[in-house]
């Protein structure tokens, strides 16, 4: 398609086509040959993606930014008189849409074959798409059996998509969260659970409540939602700080400063504005501490035994399917070391790690009595 008329077809405020199209690249994947753009600009989000062969566009999912004070922060947020509270998923956020057949695009604008395959498997929302054609599903795959993040929920054994969103893919529109979640009932979609509707000068407390509920079971957090489903914010559980700090410092020379210290911010608000009693806070501040030096003990260990560290992952499908998604990996420069590879129930069963290099080098070369230049 010609550049002016895609310039003209996107809500851009690139002044000319060569403005905006200096900031896309071009990828071919299964046979889609598409334009993505890796970071926002130009008032587009990160991974917006222009079909060439269909001329469709397919908008990328806005950044959704976070609160670090319940109160007043949601108050001063949300300008409407209530706001829905639905669980935050630990899960690979994807965005289904209808592009010569289904596709999921991830959150950079690439194709990932294999979400793709488990999309049209157990989504099966053809039916969706001949209904309503300019819409896109917004999803998180769950499961352990993830080749991107795993965590294990209630009654998932390998993999599952919730869908959190439906939005316009050409001009990235939500439907109204009440909306949405009728439409995904009338077709079969499971969704993330929610925590109700409450007013607005009310919702920090509720939020509070949902909070504690989920961090007792170790989920991630909540996101809150306009009535119209244009303003999002999010807040997350000390669980979920503690896990993710624990998985960065299992790999710690691949995560930088700066994780570190968001999670560490999250933290040390939190147990200001819940008032948590001195003993309440050193339980907190004690596991905080694991989650940061028994993870990072256990990779010097691991290395120093010969151990390979990185992200283990097991997935299942299609063999050639499977087959795919360790190539799209391998594109990206990922070294796979396949653990196991199998066949059960008709299935291809891989379970793989991803390689981290710089954090089995540098160990290694610390271990070796390498220096640290501070």
């Amino acid at each position: 398609m010609d550049r002016d008329v895609w310039h003209e077809r996107l809500e851009t405020s690139a002044d000319s086509p060569s403005e905006l199209f200096e900031h896309l690249q071009t990828r071919t994947d299964q046979g889609l040959e598409y334009y993505y753009l890796p970071d926002a600009r130009h008032g587009l989000e990160r991974g917006t993606v222009l079909v060439e062969t269909t001329g469709a566009v397919v908008r990328g999912y806005p950044s959704v930014p976070r609160v670090l004070v319940l109160d007043p922060g949601v108050r001063n947020y949300f300008e409407g008189d209530r706001i829905t509270i639905e669980e935050k998923l630990n899960g690979f956020n994807v965005r289904i849409a209808d592009v010569d057949g289904t596709t999921a695009f991830t959150r950079s604008g690439y194709v990932c074959p294999y979400t793709t395959e488990r999309a049209r498997e157990l989504l099966d929302p053809g039916e969706f798409f001949a209904d309503h054609p300019e819409k896109m599903l917004c999803a998180e795959l769950v499961g352990p059996e993830n080749p991107y993040t795993v965590h294990d929920y209630d009654g998932v054994e390998t993999n599952a998509f919730r869908v959190f969103d439906v939005r316009d893919r050409r001009t990235g529109r939500p439907l109204a969260p009440e909306r949405r979640r009728k439409l995904c009932a009338e077709y079969g979609f499971e969704q993330p659970q929610t925590f109700g509707w409450h007013d607005t000068d009310e919702a920090a407390g509720a939020v509070r409540d949902a909070i504690e509920t989920l961090d007792a079971e170790g989920r991630e957090g909540v996101v809150m939602k306009s009535e119209d489903g244009q303003s999002l914010l999010k807040y997350t559980t000390e669980a979920t700080h503690h896990a993710e700090l624990a998985y960065a410092f299992s790999l710690p020379f691949e995560y930088g400063r700066d994780f570190l210290f968001s999670r560490l911010l999250r933290e040390a608000f939190q147990t200001v504005e819940f008032e948590e009693s001195p003993e309440r806070r050193r339980e907190r501040a004690h596991d905080l501490g694991e989650s940061i030096l028994l993870p990072m003990a256990g990779a010097i260990e691991a290395v120093a035994d010969g151990e390979t560290v990185g992200e283990r992952h097991t997935v299942r499908g299609d063999p050639e399917t499977v087959n795919a998604l360790l190539e799209h990996l391998r594109e990206f420069q990922l070294t796979i070391d396949v653990e196991s590879d199998r066949r059960l129930d008709g299935e291809r069963v891989v379970t793989f790690t991803k390689v981290s290099a710089s954090t089995n080098d540098r160990i290694e070369h610390y271990l070796d009595g390498g220096i640290v230049d501070e």
